[in-house]
């Protein structure tokens, strides 16, 4: 049993779709919208604490963009950066003196080209140690701050992704998960996933005993 259950999958690569949204629906559908070229909005910013999804997001616009280059960057855009582009920016507030005026630049480029740009940060745009022409661009688009998901929101995200999958989870393993296990959503979602693999295996459900085998066996995995 240990040996089935080490085998976890890769996280699935972060997009729209597998982005759990919580109290976050708003900015959701923001990227969806530059994604889809729907509506005039252009320019969003996230802020929120680690945790709350920014990375996730940013890379899945960069997916989820149709019939359009699209481009994730986790600091600093390079040269691959065009106006014209969907162009996602992580971690702002990391941008040294000269990365801050060349981001201030290629928003100036991206309003005129007509692209888009979504940029991330830890704080709100007025919180931010940048340049003052920096900030007041930032502010400009549409603003929101991500708040990481509940343990209410997690439960019930594990619990629709096992209905999903057909599998009767009791809400004593649930809550096992989120006292026990990593408690960020790609970690639960795997081992939910590698539990219901092992289920299939051993013809047993998937119950307090086995997911405490499971949870025991992946901690004394070989490095």
């Amino acid at each position: 049993m240990q040996q089935l259950l080490l085998e976890l999958a890769p996280p699935p690569a972060p997009t729209l779709d597998n982005y759990v949204p919580g109290r976050n629906a708003a900015a959701l559908q923001a990227l969806r919208n530059i994604a889809h070229a729907a509506g005039a909005e252009r320019f969003v910013y996230l802020w929120g604490e680690p945790g709350s999804g920014r990375s996730h997001l940013l890379r899945g616009l960069a997916h989820a963009a149709i019939g359009r280059k699209a481009l994730y960057f986790g600091g600093a855009p390079d040269g691959r950066a065009e106006a014209d582009m969907v162009i996602a920016v992580d971690d702002v507030q990391n941008l040294p003196a000269g990365e801050q005026i060349a981001l201030f630049d290629l928003y100036n480029r991206v309003r005129a080209a007509h692209g888009a740009l979504v940029v991330s940060a830890g704080a709100a745009p007025a919180q931010l140690a940048l340049r003052d022409d920096l900030r007041s661009r930032l502010a400009w688009g549409l603003a929101f701050q991500l708040h990481a998901l509940s343990d209410a929101e997690k439960a019930a995200a594990l619990r629709a992704h096992a209905r999903a999958r057909s599998l009767d989870l009791g809400e004593e393993v649930i809550a096992y998960l989120l006292k026990h296990a990593r408690r960020d959503m790609p970690s639960l979602i795997g081992i939910l996933d590698a539990l219901d693999r092992c289920s299939l295996e051993l013809k047993r459900p998937v119950t307090l005993p086995l997911v405490r085998d499971a949870l025991e066996s992946m901690k004394h995995k070989p490095a």
